[in-house]
């Protein structure tokens, strides 16, 4: 009788220790903070080009990628590392990653604190209005210039724009008693909400 019950615990025992453990992955949060989940493009043809959502999330844009080794690889760049790219810029600037990254963090918490939404998606949205949808090229004709208008592709229209962006920040903040951070916060929400003073 008491080999009958040893051999069911043991039985017992292989059920349960056969039984799998299923971990959640941890959601991946930009700064601890900032969920990329609820974050949505609503443009159609700038979804291949904003890379925000799933395997592009990151707890901070500071991958060190190598995203210009090849043509178009920079598409697949989360968004907020290229807009951390974008502002290390003007020579005295160059290379200090880390001091950008601070901005943005804090830029981040100034949108946050202004207007209650998702930083992320006020990024998104500031993207997809401050990027041009039609420009002029120059056509050449026997010694005349002609231009011509022409469509953006996608890729241009979200460099365009975090360049954009960036440069008016980086204006609005030289010689002026706001910060950087400030700058970049205001230039952000002005463009999300598509107002003229972006």
């Amino acid at each position: 009788m008491g080999d009958a019950d040893w051999v069911n615990e043991v039985e017992q025992m292989q059920e349960e220790a056969a039984a799998p453990l299923i971990a959640e992955p941890p959601e991946i949060k930009l700064f601890e903070r900032w969920s990329c989940e609820d974050v949505h493009v609503q443009d159609m043809s700038l979804q291949d080009y904003i890379a925000v959502k799933e395997k592009f999330a990151r707890f901070l844009p500071h991958s060190a990628a190598r995203f210009a080794s090849k043509r178009f690889k920079k598409a697949q760049c989360p968004i907020v590392e290229r807009l951390v790219n974008s502002l290390m810029m003007h020579g005295r600037n160059n290379g200090k990653k880390l001091m950008t990254v601070r901005i943005v963090k804090h830029s981040f918490e100034i949108i946050h604190l202004t207007t209650g939404e998702n930083p992320l998606q006020v990024l998104v949205n500031a993207i997809i209005n401050s990027g041009p949808r039609e420009d002029s090229t120059r056509i050449g004709r026997q010694g005349t210039v002609r231009r011509q208008a022409v469509d953006v592709s996608p890729l241009r229209r979200v460099n365009q724009a975090i360049w954009l962006l960036c440069t008016g920040a980086r204006e609005a903040a030289f010689r002026n008693i706001k910060s950087i951070a400030e700058c970049l916060a205001d230039e952000l929400i002005n463009a999300a909400r598509g107002s003229s003073n972006s």
